[in-house]
Order: structure tokens, then C-alpha cells, then sequence
């Protein structure tokens, strides 16, 4: 499908593919939370919009806008072109500088980084009728508490990615027993059991085990039994870059942007 990025202004924030790494992540022992394989799917599900400042907001707790202050060690004016506090209550309302467009049935979720804390602040999720709208959007965040937060040049402050449209209104959620369902059942009986083994070989310190570390099922797309899963199973996920398609003569006058905010850390490599 096509995602359609249009720029609203000369030099807006820049647009990347998200990154699968998270500093968090990278300081754990032998980079341990990058097994968990729904984690580096979220990580890298969608394309980032970058700060291009480095700036703080302080807020006082108060519900006006006033109530809120951008502080920016530089063009103060450029930064509430940016962000500022017009939505009240606390809440921080970003200006991405674009107007994206999905094709027909796609939406557009907008949120901020999965699996990315910031002390002191939330992002807020919308999901945008992007198939037909000709309007932007903003990215907004709620400031949980009074207090300074900081955001740095480079660091994504938004994310998108298309979701189909009028999915849930075809979903019927159903509840069953386990073993109304034998297959599954019988599947899912074999890989506890596994996993009983494995830990009971780990928590009694057996070199082998403790050697490999972890079991493998998920990230290899098999069942407990070795077979492989009859689907299209994905172990990393890499979207592509967006394509700078503005005139070439515009585009090369324009000042580049800040990096992202972990520049230089490859993407793990599936264990």
C-alpha cells in the first residue's frame, strides 16, 4: 500500500523508520529483554517524527496553557511553531509538519514510542481517518504530574504506522475452555511442559541449559514438538525508509535535521 507523507512547511521534523533498540533494554545482561520477540516487533513497528529541538516544559499543575512553559537554549519563536500548550490541562501538543494519507480502508494510528518510559509524562494514541482526510493532526502528551520534563534534538516524539479500517467491526471475540480445543490444547500441554524442564534445569544451575540461555519456539516460528508454524512467521521487522520525493533542487537548499536519538546502535540480532 502507499503511505502518502506530504510536508506542510520547508525543513519539517524528520520522518524515519523506527528503531528496534531501546537503551533500557541494551542494559540489561547480554541484552536479555531483545529475546522477547513482541517487544522488538512494537519497537519497530512504524516510522518515528523526530524533535528537532532540544527543549524542556514545565508545568505548574494548572489547567491553562499559560500554566505551561517551553524553555529552548535557542529561536524560542521557532519552538512554539513546534509545541505548545493550547490544549490545556497539562497536555503538550506537537505539530508534526505533515499531512499523511493511506489508501483506501487504511487508517493512521498516532502515538509515541512503544516500549519508551519518560518520567513525568504520557503519550496520548488517536487512530486518523487518513483515507480521505485533508487535514494534519498533532501529536499530544499528558504531563502525569507538576514538574520539568525534557525532550532531546533527535528523539521521536511521535509514531505512525496504517491500520485497516472497520477491522474491530468484524470481530466477534469468543470465549472458550482450552480444551475445547484439543490441537491447541495438546500443543499448548507440550510446551509447558518444556518450559517446566527447561526452568527446573536452569534453577538447578545444569551448565548446558544455563549455557543456552533460553528457549527458541517463538523466535524460530516452530511448535514445542519442532515443527514449524504454517505462517508467515516474522523474527525482526524492518520497514522501509521514507523516500524524499519534493522537488531536488528545494530539497538540497533545506538544512538536514538532527539524528536519531541512538545513532549508531545496529538492530539486534535474532538469537
Amino acid at each position: 500500500m502507499n503511505l502518502k507523507i506530504y510536508a506542510l512547511v520547508p525543513s519539517p521534523p524528520r520522518i524515519v523508520r523506527a528503531q528496534a533498540t531501546r537503551d533500557w533494554m541494551d542494559q540489561f545482561p547480554a541484552r536479555h529483554p531483545y529475546r522477547c520477540l513482541p517487544l522488538d516487533i512494537a519497537n519497530a513497528y512504524g516510522w518515528d517524527i523526530l524533535s528537532p529541538y532540544t527543549f524542556t516544559v514545565t508545568w505548574n499543575g494548572g489547567p491553562r496553557a499559560s500554566d505551561l512553559l517551553f524553555q529552548i537554549d535557542g529561536d524560542a519563536t521557532a519552538l512554539s511553531q513546534f509545541v505548545n500548550g493550547s490544549f490545556t490541562h497539562g497536555i503538550v501538543t506537537f505539530h508534526t509538519g505533515y499531512l499523511i494519507r493511506t489508501d483506501p480502508e487504511w487508517h493512521l494510528a498516532v502515538t509515541g514510542p512503544p516500549n519508551e518510559a519518560k518520567d513525568g509524562i504520557v503519550p496520548l494514541t488517536g487512530i486518523i481517518e487518513s483515507d480521505w482526510l485533508p487535514y494534519t493532526f498533532t501529536m499530544n502528551w499528558q504531563l502525569t504530574r507538576p514538574g520539568t520534563v525534557r525532550f532531546q534534538a533527535g528523539e521521536p516524539f511521535c509514531r505512525v504506522f496504517p491500520v485497516r479500517a472497520g477491522l474491530f467491526e468484524g470481530v466477534e471475540p469468543e470465549l472458550f475452555s482450552l480444551d475445547q480445543d484439543p490441537d491447541l490444547n495438546a500443543q499448548y500441554q507440550l510446551w509447558r511442559a518444556k518450559r517446566e524442564e527447561f526452568m527446573e534445569r536452569y534453577r538447578g544451575r545444569d551448565q548446558a541449559t544455563i549455557k543456552q540461555g533460553w528457549q527458541r519456539f517463538y523466535f524460530q516460528g516452530k511448535y514445542a514438538d519442532g515443527t514449524e508454524a504454517e505462517v508467515d512467521h516474522v523474527s525482526k521487522l524492518r520497514v522501509a525508509e521514507p523516500r524524499d520525493l519534493r522537488d531536488q533542487a528545494q530539497v538540497e537548499d533545506r538544512p538536514e535535521g538532527p539524528p536519531p536519538s541512538r545513532p549508531g546502535k545496529a538492530d539486534p540480532p535474532p538469537e
